[in-house]
């Protein structure tokens, strides 16, 4: 990895989007509904994508056993596991509507267990859900088929039961070993219990074990992290996430519970960014883009190399670039020319299943422009390259005379050497991988139009 200075880190630390898609989730609109998604799925159904493209698929699992003040997730705290239950038979539903536009048994590529906490669910209903798509959907051989895990839910035999259904890969939702800081945030499980899971997950032979990190967190300094990041680098695990808290509490209740005197000052954040590039670099990992990391053994790390890396709304993905059907409260979708979300409140999400309608509350039909712009914004994300030509071809603009106004401002960002701007193109370099998103927002015609962007976590 380059090394990044503290100073460059601190010039580009302002607040952008993550661009699991764009237009981005906020840009959706009530205008679009149940009625306009259905069409989506029966054109796809007519179409040739249904027998030449696999699905991806998100499952959003909302429950937790306990507050983690820090989270933005959209999440049910309860212990009850009839809430569960009652859950999977709504998502039983939510699966034969689809299934009923959409044709039963169309391949799936990649499956993801998001949440909340997936493995909140009883070792049954772990079983009965994955029966359940197993016997509405194709699951293809060599998927991607994760969960995310909360360390403190699972032990080796729950590793195991995950295994047997199918999954390959796992992620651990870590933040930071520190036990005053995991006080801070009402989160506590010892290191020693997430070496002994991960090594667990080795023995059975899942392909893939990811970690989550969070830096910006209550307590935090950067000796404290700097103690976290040597336990990462021992226990090394294929992927990471390192994630900047975003400390909204106007937006996120849970957040309230942190006091805000607690929380690292901007300088520290950036030492702790700047620290953590330098311990995984040192440790071999290869900095894939968007604050993840990955062994260059990794499936990540390989498809990066090749050329071969995509993005949805899962995030980074070596699966081609595919439609996405979102289960469960709030899950978010994409077919064909448009995005989706349901339901943000099991109540509504229940009330509209009870009517026999597909729970979409919001969307957006893309437009020309958008497609355009995604294709920009997501060659840089991934590939780290927009090659002018190719765009025209694709698109037939005449990229110079349609990006002018951005051709402009990545000037700007290639005096800065993030960006390598010639006759053929635009290149990411090393140093601009740190910094994609913000070359990436370059692109973003709405962004640029509104420049309120306190909605957004900071890009550093």
């Amino acid at each position: 990895m380059t090394a990044v200075s503290p100073e460059l880190l601190t010039r580009f630390d302002v607040p952008g989007p993550r661009y699991t898609s764009y237009p981005t989730a906020d840009r959706f609109v009530e205008a679009f509904g149940d009625g306009d998604y259905v069409l989506a799925l029966q054109q796809r159904r007519l179409g040739t994508a249904a027998k030449a493209l696999p699905l991806s698929i998100y499952v959003h699992i909302p429950f937790c056993e306990s507050l983690c003040y820090y989270c933005a997730c959209n999440k049910i705290i309860t212990k009850h596991q009839d809430r569960a239950d009652l859950y999977l038979r709504y998502l039983a539903r939510e699966i034969d509507l689809h299934t009923a536009h959409c044709g039963k048994g169309q391949v799936v590529s990649q499956l993801h267990l998001g949440g909340g906490t997936p493995t909140f669910l009883s070792d049954d209903g772990l079983r009965d859900l994955m029966a359940l798509l197993k016997s509405s959907f194709t699951l293809a051989p060599g998927g991607e088929y994760s969960i995310e895990v909360d360390p403190r839910t699972v032990d080796a035999q729950r590793l195991a039961l995950l295994a047997q259904l199918g999954f390959n890969r796992l992620s651990f939702g870590v933040q930071d070993f520190d036990p005053e800081v995991q006080k801070a945030v009402h989160r506590i499980q010892p290191a020693e219990q997430v070496f002994a899971l991960v090594e667990s997950a080795r023995t059975l032979g899942f392909e893939s074990v990811n970690i989550d990190l969070i830096y910006g967190l209550p307590r935090q300094t950067s000796a404290s992290f700097d103690r976290t990041l040597a336990q990462v680098a021992q226990l090394r695990p294929d992927r990471i996430a390192l994630y900047a808290y975003a400390h909204l509490p106007d937006r996120f209740k849970p957040q309230r519970r942190i006091i805000s005197a607690d929380l690292p000052v901007a300088s520290a954040k950036v030492g702790m960014l700047a620290s953590s590039l330098d311990a995984f670099s040192q440790a071999g990992y290869v900095y894939v883009g968007m604050d993840h990391f990955a062994l260059p053994t990794d499936a990540l790390a390989i498809a990066k190399r090749q050329g071969r890396l995509h993005r949805n709304f899962q995030g980074y993905s070596t699966q081609p670039d595919c439609d996405l059907i979102g289960l469960g409260v709030s899950a978010i979708g994409r077919v064909g020319a448009t995005y989706s979300q349901n339901a943000k409140t099991l109540d509504e999400y229940y009330d509209r299943l009870n009517q026999g309608r597909l729970p979409i509350v919001r969307g957006l039909a893309l437009t020309r422009d958008d497609l355009v712009r995604r294709a920009a914004i997501m060659a840089l994300m991934c590939q780290g390259e927009l090659l002018f030509e190719s765009m025209e071809q694709a698109w037939l603009i005449d990229f110079r005379q349609y990006f002018s106004a951005e051709l402009a401002q990545l000037q700007d960002m290639a005096d800065q050497g993030l960006v390598v701007l010639d006759a053929e193109g635009a290149r990411v370099t090393d140093m601009g991988w740190y910094f994609v998103r913000g070359i990436a927002m370059v692109f973003d015609r709405y962004l640029q139009a509104d420049r309120n962007r306190t909605r957004f976590s900071r890009i550093i």
